[in-house]
């Protein structure tokens, strides 16, 4: 393909993907969240087993700051609970009563709205969309591990 056609290729999945986060950004904004607090209210509400603050970090790519703050805001407002974890770096988090109340009225909505759009698609479509979205991660992370720091060296 030449290089003027993957440029427009680029533009189209750009365009696609910001329109996918300004839908998130949306969602949250409606329910009353920063985006750092829905996501960890949408964690909550998917992780299965004990979720941890360091699985939050690892999960969304936020830094550990908004995060550590969305928390503590989440707590203040009754929401969460934040437990004694494995080690003193890393809390167990779960939801209150009232949060479980408020996120079946804003997350578990958006959750819905993504299973709706996925089960929209055939099996072979899920498949093929996953895989291919896999793919393109994959070789974008190996070819962004390449390009140097500021400084000029490769991280």
């Amino acid at each position: 393909m030449e290089p003027k056609e993957l440029d427009a290729r680029l533009k189209q999945y750009n365009d696609i993907m910001k329109e996918n986060d300004e839908l998130y950004r949306e969602a949250a904004k409606r329910s009353g969240f920063s985006e750092c607090e829905f996501w960890i209210l949408y964690y909550l509400r998917t992780e299965y087993g004990e979720p941890m603050q360091s699985g939050i970090c690892n999960s969304f790519y936020l830094p550990k700051q908004s995060i550590h703050s969305a928390l503590k805001k989440l707590e203040a407002d009754g929401y969460i609970m934040q437990g004694a974890g494995e080690n003193k770096r890393s809390k167990r988090i779960a939801l209150t009563e009232q949060g479980k109340m408020l996120c079946g009225r804003t997350v578990d909505q958006v959750i819905e709205a993504e299973q709706r759009a996925l089960g929209s698609l055939s099996e072979e479509e899920q498949e093929a969309f996953m895989n291919i979205f896999d793919k393109y991660t994959e070789q974008l992370k190996k070819n962004m591990r390449v390009i140097p720091g500021k400084g000029g060296s490769i991280r």
